[in-house]
């Protein structure tokens, strides 16, 4: 249960101030909460220093002592590597600090489960720490339980400090662990007219170079890209994320090919980049479960149509990556086909969360709105695409 949020102790002296609305009862005495507030944003920004891509989420630590300063912090920096709660307790420890009695404020939950290291939560309590601030509750079934232990050993332990901020850090991860599939981002890169190619077929390049670049990063922070076997057909990709001199990113996602025809021995998709999956399916749901099931949290999509139009009508898509080029094509190949929309009533409409200018282009970032009651990772087949399409 999270602890309330609608009580706090007063502040006293001539640094009296009101107390922070999205701050937690912090229980026991200890550090007040614009101090909490501001050890949470810290936690939050080294929590942004980890991988945004892998199966384990981004998490960062800050120790108070009961004075609020800082003594220690820590973040993790990827799979195998010390949780963010064990890099602080050892940092503490190198710089001659004791943890015990100190206040550790943490992005997500500390995990109870022994994985390629201990539960987090046993090291805090090993280490003797006073309370555990938390910005959100992990709700993946394997890890959860750390505020109930803590809480079970006699530590105190408050949820909900920033949380939004945390879920925004968290947005793939928490997705994909709710759901059971992989967070999908849909990239789409298009003139004025929302055309990906010339009516001859050709589409290097509709957007300029930063765009491009802009698009290779993201490529190199998420856990796999894919593309229907139309797209490996016509346009031969490599689905590698390169830096802007051409060479590789040290992190390469999982390529993945979704359809039924088979991926040439000779395609650039079995050359130099990350592994190669190949989904021959046409059912969505079967497609995104499987990725899931191999922990990939974050799904970029590259296309083409028939993939990004058979995504967007399962109601598949998280966010929408629109890279729109000052250009006229007039004709040429959409960037989606037929959703069956009849009337503007039905149109698949998504939230503008940002917009950045690239160059002569612009990036949209736009994302779903949930409606009430939706089933989370809805997806359905390839309906009324052929084989030869995707």
């Amino acid at each position: 249960m999270t602890q309330s949020q609608n009580s706090s102790t007063a502040p006293t002296g001539p640094r009296a101030a009101p107390p922070v609305a999205s701050a937690p009862d912090r229980g026991p005495a200890g550090p007040d909460a614009r101090i909490l507030e501001a050890a949470m944003r810290r936690a939050l920004d080294l929590a942004a220093q980890g991988p945004a891509h892998g199966p384990n989420p981004r998490v960062g630590c800050v120790l108070l002592d009961a004075a609020g300063r800082t003594v220690a912090e820590g973040f993790h920096r990827g799979a195998g590597t010390p949780h963010a709660e064990a890099a602080a307790l050892a940092a503490a420890r190198a710089g001659g600090v004791d943890p015990r009695g100190t206040t550790a404020v943490v992005t997500l939950e500390p995990c109870a489960h022994h994985g390629r290291t201990g539960p987090c939560a046993d090291a805090l309590i090993e280490a003797g720490v006073a309370a555990v601030h938390v910005a959100v509750e992990d709700p993946n079934p394997v890890a959860t339980g750390g505020a109930g232990r803590l809480r079970a050993a006699g530590i105190p332990v408050a949820t909900g400090l920033l949380a939004a901020a945390g879920e925004e850090l968290l947005r793939p991860w928490l997705r994909a662990v709710r759901t059971g599939r992989p967070y999908v981002t849909l990239k789409l890169a298009t003139s004025l007219d929302g055309r990906v190619a010339a009516a001859d077929g050709t589409s290097r390049w509709i957007t300029g170079a930063a765009a491009r670049a802009h698009a290779h990063a993201v490529r190199a922070q998420v856990d796999a890209i894919a593309v229907g076997t139309g797209t490996v057909a016509v346009d031969d990709p490599a689905l590698t994320a390169r830096t802007v001199d051409g060479s590789l990113f040290e992190h390469q996602p999982l390529r993945v090919v979704v359809g039924h025809r088979t991926v040439p021995d000779g395609a650039r998709l079995r050359g130099p980049g990350g592994p190669l999956l190949h989904l021959a399916t046409h059912d969505l749901d079967a497609a995104l479960r499987e990725l899931g099931g191999r922990e990939v949290r974050h799904l970029l999509v590259e296309g083409g149509p028939a993939l990004a139009t058979a995504l967007l009508a399962a109601d598949a898509v998280d966010e929408l990556h629109a890279y729109v080029a000052p250009v006229l094509l007039g004709a040429g190949s959409p960037a989606v086909n037929d959703l069956g929309v009849t009337t503007i009533g039905e149109a698949a409409r998504f939230t503008t969360h940002d917009v950045t200018r690239l160059g002569d282009d612009m990036l949209l970032v736009a994302r779903r709105t949930d409606p009430a009651g939706a089933r989370p990772g809805t997806a359905g087949r390839l309906g009324g695409h052929t084989e030869e399409e995707i």
